[in-house]
């Protein structure tokens, strides 16, 4: 199935990546893609990311922390009263 890139910077930097790499550029548009899938695939989770920004910021999680609300908080925050 033909690919045709309309837009012209998609167009340079797939011929830029594909001179740069040494290949044809669908040889590129494949390598572009399978990095760009992995690094997708690698990307921390939300809870390693608040982690890690926790750990930079010298913010400690104390354990009521990670008990979740109880009920009547939400229902208090929807409460149309």
């Amino acid at each position: 199935m033909p690919i045709n890139v309309n837009n012209p910077e998609a167009d340079a930097l797939t011929r830029k990546f594909a001179q740069i790499a040494g290949v044809n550029i669908t040889d590129a548009i494949v390598i572009a893609m399978k990095e760009a899938i992995e690094r997708r695939r690698n990307a921390e989770t939300p809870l390693q990311t608040a982690a890690r920004l926790r750990e930079k910021h010298g913010v400690a999680l104390r354990e009521g922390a990670r008990k979740p609300l109880p009920k009547e908080a939400f229902d208090e925050m929807w409460d149309e009263g």
